[in-house]
């Protein structure tokens, strides 16, 4: 029998690593493969970015921002082959956002593609199914059982890229739910929002939304724009058909939105103080690391540099030393030390050029409001305000730190699962929205139809409604009879609604802390309990703790995910080849 491959899901992981066997093959001469890619979407797209959807749905990334092939940067044992990023490839202005069904098709050229790039004894079928379970011994072909079909395709290589997946709700959501039922209203659990049905958000109902990310973001268009309305420059223009939106969430802001300038002159050497010496250093600990203790302080000199770096050498009359001198006291300091401190303050006059993290992360910390309606002109303010910063290249440390949170994540991604808070700053920092939503949400707000909560919001369910309070405007309450969590499920062996997953875990495979699936970081093992790696099942993704930092990569910022990808189809083939070897023999 012919070897076989069985990659679970179709969309841009699946098809990044089929991008990869396609071009690790040569080096695998001779070798016959049937690959069989189960997904009940299109190959390429896969669920979440299939060509099927509003085509009001952005990208969060510029085009330039985005592609699917490898390049010099990237360390990897097999062959770099260069391909168009998205804008190369759609011929689009690289600081274009585009729309999510351009995006689709571009992965479904990439697909078409790498599947051409395959050598004459390869083969792949599409199978538009559900993939329920995987069985078989250790040793011996596994069996993937399809919903629908009788008997199980067979396989001597299983690959797991399902992408993000649905979640069974947690206990706050199911006795938010059962409220729901019992008294008449409406609840939206965490889900993909374009794939939410939002018609029992009825036209100017009041509606709680607890998230204020890119979910929100989402519905945000779906039921402004995608209901009628439309903007005149800075106007928005109701249709009367949309809901009254009330938003809140732990920062209370939206994510800092995309920056909008390009990079010039001289780039931080990164990394600098978390790089692979330092990550073998903690994975090498006898007692293992914590996060905040030990990840951390290296996590915010690393970014400190990447902003320092570029306002002594981008802008050095907003300092009073020279770079050299600076950086030398700067690399011997403590991190989070007085004495690191004490030298940013005497090298660095204006506090406004000082990089705070906590600050960042805690921005209306401290900030109260009188009333509802102060709060709004505050939060227009400061959303208008960081709008114009993101803006404007006198500020061009905030793309310098942008770049070490790029580099960071590349190292971090070692360490497995380090649990969902740093994965939350990221996206916060690094991967917002782009500009012009901001600017739409800023519209939204003046025409009434868009509200802040604030910070630290809390939901309740009570006297037959929900109910909203936030930090931001004490004694503050928001009544409504709805209520969406605008934000993705959490990505957990427990409880997600993949029932092959799910079973996996219940047979034997182990969870990290934070309930991801843990594999091998060297090339994407599923672990068991008993600590062995599994040889015939393999998993990437955001299920997994072998997770990037997005579904795409930047070009030239040597990306985890490509790596990762080469690593899995390397060691794939080499098992396919020494299984077809041995069967020769």
């Amino acid at each position: 029998m012919r070897p076989s491959l069985v990659i679970v899901g179709a969309g841009p992981r699946g098809t990044g690593i089929l991008e990869r066997i396609a071009a690790n093959a040569p080096d695998y001469a001779g070798l016959e493969l049937d690959i069989h890619l189960v997904d009940p979407f299109p190959p390429g797209g896969g669920r979440v970015w299939r060509q099927a959807q509003s085509p009001l749905l952005w990208m969060n990334s510029q085009s330039q921002d985005v592609t699917m092939f490898t390049d010099d940067t990237v360390e990897l044992d097999g062959p770099v082959l260069p391909g168009p990023a998205l804008h190369e490839w759609a011929d689009l202005d690289g600081r274009a956002f585009a729309d999510r069904q351009l995006q689709g098709a571009y992965l479904r050229w990439v697909y078409e593609q790498s599947v051409a790039a395959l050598p004459p004894g390869v083969a792949v079928r599409h199978h538009p199914r559900r993939a329920l379970r995987v069985s078989g011994p250790r040793e011996g072909r596994q069996q993937v059982w399809l919903e629908g079909r009788a008997r199980p395709l067979l396989a001597d290589i299983v690959i797991l890229a399902q992408g993000h997946l649905d979640a069974e709700l947690d206990e706050e959501q199911l006795e938010l739910s059962a409220y729901a039922h019992e008294h008449g209203l409406v609840h939206l659990p965490p889900d993909f929002t374009a794939d939410s049905d939002l018609s029992a958000l009825a036209p100017g109902e009041d509606v709680l939304v607890r998230g204020f990310g890119l979910a929100f973001v989402d519905l945000m268009v779906l039921l402004t724009e995608g209901r009628g309305g439309r903007y005149e420059g800075d106007t928005y223009l109701p249709s009367g058909r949309e809901p009254v939106l009330h938003v809140g969430s732990r920062r209370g802001i939206p994510y800092h939105s995309k920056i909008g300038y390009d990079w010039t002159g001289e780039r931080p050497p990164l990394p600098r103080f978390l790089g692979p010496a330092e990550i073998d250093e903690l994975l090498a600990r006898p007692d293992g690391y914590d996060f905040r203790r030990d990840v951390w302080p290296l996590v915010d000199k690393e970014l400190g540099f990447a902003h320092y770096h570029r306002l002594f050498t981008a802008h050095p009359e907003r300092t009073r030393v020279a770079w050299a001198d600076f950086e030398e006291k700067y690399a011997a300091a403590e991190p989070l030390s007085a004495e690191l401190q004490a030298l940013v303050a005497s090298a660095v006059p204006d506090p406004a050029d000082r990089l705070d993290l906590t600050a960042l992360d805690h921005p209306l910390d401290g900030v109260r409001h009188t009333s509802y309606e102060e709060l709004q002109d505050g939060l227009r303010g400061y959303i208008t305000a960081d709008l114009e910063r993101r803006h404007d290249p006198a500020h061009s440390p905030d793309l310098a730190v942008f770049l070490g949170l790029l580099s960071v994540y590349g190292q971090v991604v070692r360490l497995g699962d380090i649990g969902s808070w740093w994965h939350g700053f990221f996206s916060y920092l690094a991967s917002g929205p782009p500009g012009p939503r901001l600017r739409q949400l800023l519209a939204l707000s003046r025409a009434g139809v868009v509200k802040f909560i604030g910070a630290d919001m809390r939901v309740t369910a009570e006297d037959g409604v929900f109910r909203a309070t936030s930090a931001t405007v004490p004694g503050s309450v928001v009544e409504a009879r709805a209520l969406v969590e605008a934000r993705l499920p959490h990505p957990t062996l427990a409880r997600t609604r993949d029932q092959l997953l799910r079973e996996l875990y219940e047979d034997g495979a182990r969870a990290t802390p934070a309930g991801l699936l843990a594999v091998d970081p060297e090339d994407g093992r599923v672990l068991h309990r008993d600590g062995t790696a599994h040889p015939r099942r393999f998993a990437l993704g955001p299920h997994t703790n072998a997770r990037g930092a997005g579904a795409f990569t930047r070009p030239r910022t040597n990306s985890p995910s490509f790596r990762q990808n080469d690593a899995t189809a390397r060691a794939v083939l080499a098992f396919l080849r020494d299984l077809s070897c041995r069967a020769a023999a």
